[in-house]
């Protein structure tokens, strides 16, 4: 159980400054699952946008450059940050595990699980010794006092379970997949909210706990923890307890500057391990979302300008009557449909959540063609392994970066019953800004899968010859995981 304390210090910090990463995307939080821009209940940005502002704004432009002192790995690297997050809980989760089996297999649970209502009114009397400077004694036979035992119990069976409940909360395929559990917490936003206010929890059970080691001793306190046993070595435990903590921020240090400087071989080797965990669950589940035209969210934030090709703007100037989606590549029928000819394929009506790998959601009506029936019309061939979506956006005209914007998706994503080529929003024809004439939606995924203005498609077997080889621009230029399901 040693090991094991240790290991959850390592690892909380880790989860800690990589969520705060995740949180610098967009430094706001919410009550409500339609994120008013301007009625958050917490934000940690001086950034104010309206939803009436004359200039258009993304939600790209909300983003803070958080120092790499405090996020990990810091200045806007939101992929890495949630390579970081999810490669840690998986070990986070199995440390925890351990523990449990430990404390059960030892008895040790009698010092954390509470046995009596008396610990309650005992717990208040400790805090209050403390209060006035003097130290409280443990309980009987036991090696912590009452207030050392109720809060040790709350973090490791209430706090804990609850970080991870929330932090499920907050997947899209989950959310897509089990609407009622999402609902549990009040929707995504008051998951993500919960699971913010557990950290800050984390954050001041370990400051105090801290404190309460300095004030019991550090030499002793750091040989019970180290070495075992109060009656142990001092000098050696303080000595082992202060070199882990040295190491402990080295090796913060060192991965911190490594994923900066090396941003695509940290994307590489933490991908090893996040993104096999992230296609169980893309593959795994269907979306099951069914939600009511009063669910509609008032404020549909957009994420990217509008392209400005002179292609595009031809086209939009003729309200797409001559846009024509090109639809090739590794298929037995390669078509170019135009607009009333992709409407003639069918159509398909959904209310879904869509849920911003930056960390907002909203909730609108998409109607267009079910994926599936592309699908049937171009007859994917064999070797055919993904979709490719190329949209009218160069990156290099609306961002400074380079390459048009194009994601890939596996072909069983496409399957999907939700899986729509999608050409209206709320019972109106798409929006330029939301992505007109054409965008994908595939409800399980983050939206940065589902390309709006989209040009062409094309199946390929392989989607590392595209690009920069990654999967998608965000996966080239922002080293995001090319699985979106979490």
């Amino acid at each position: 159980m040693i090991v094991t304390h240790f290991l959850n210090i390592f690892f909380l910090l880790l989860l800690a400054r990589s969520g705060l990463e995740v949180l610098a995307a967009h430094p706001k939080l919410y009550w409500s699952d339609d994120c008013p821009p301007a009625r958050p209940w917490a934000r940690f940005s001086k950034k104010v946008y309206a939803p009436d502002s004359r200039r258009l704004w993304t939600s790209h432009d909300e983003e803070e450059a958080w120092s790499p002192v405090i996020a990990l790995p810091g200045r806007r690297n939101l992929g890495l940050g949630r390579h970081w997050h999810f490669m840690t809980v998986q070990f986070w989760v199995l440390t925890g595990a351990v523990y449990l089996a430990l404390v059960f297999t030892t008895g040790h649970w009698r010092y954390l699980v509470p046995t009596s209502w008396s610990l309650f009114p005992d717990s208040v009397k400790t805090v209050g010794t403390y209060l006035q400077f003097r130290l409280a004694g443990p309980l009987p036979v036991e090696p912590f006092n009452a207030a050392q035992k109720l809060s040790y119990f709350v973090v490791v069976f209430l706090l804990a379970p609850f970080q991870i409940l929330t932090g499920a909360a907050m997947s899209p395929s989950v959310i897509a997949r089990f609407p009622r559990y999402t609902r549990l917490f009040g929707g995504r936003q008051k998951a993500r909210s919960l699971h913010f206010l557990g950290l800050v929890a984390f954050a001041a059970f370990t400051v105090v706990h801290t404190a309460m080691v300095i004030v019991h001793g550090l030499p002793r306190e750091f040989a019970a923890m180290v070495l075992g046993s109060y009656d142990a070595d001092r000098r050696l435990g303080l000595a082992i307890g202060l070199l882990g903590l040295l190491l402990l921020v080295a090796f913060h240090v060192v991965i911190t500057r490594f994923s900066l400087h090396h941003r695509r071989r940290t994307q590489h080797l933490l991908g090893l391990m996040v993104n096999p965990f992230e296609r169980r669950i893309s593959r795994g589940f269907t979306s099951r979302q069914h939600y009511s035209r009063r669910d509609i969210s008032p404020y549909f934030r957009v994420n990217g300008y509008p392209p400005v090709g002179e292609d595009y703007q031809r086209l939009a100037a003729d309200g797409f009557r001559d846009y024509r989606l090109s639809i090739g590549g590794l298929v037995e029928h390669p078509v170019t449909l135009g607009l009333d000819e992709l409407r003639r394929l069918g159509n398909q009506s959904e209310i879904t959540k869509h849920n911003c790998i930056q960390g907002w959601t909203a909730v609108a009506q998409w109607a267009g063609v079910p994926l599936a029936r592309v699908l049937d019309l171009v007859k994917p061939l064999p070797d055919a392994r993904h979709a490719v979506f190329y949209a009218f956006d160069d990156k290099a005209r609306t961002e400074g970066s380079s390459g048009v914007y194009y994601e890939s998706v596996p072909l069983y994503l496409l399957t999907k019953p939700q899986a729509i080529l999608a050409l209206d929003m709320n019972d109106a024809p798409l929006s330029i800004e939301h992505g007109a004439p054409v965008r994908i939606r595939l409800e399980t995924q983050l939206g940065f899968k589902m390309v709006k203005w989209v040009s062409a498609v094309e199946f390929v077997a392989d989607y590392r010859q595209i690009g920069m080889g990654q999967g998608g621009w965000r996966e080239d230029n922002q080293f995001y995981a090319n699985e979106a399901g979490i």
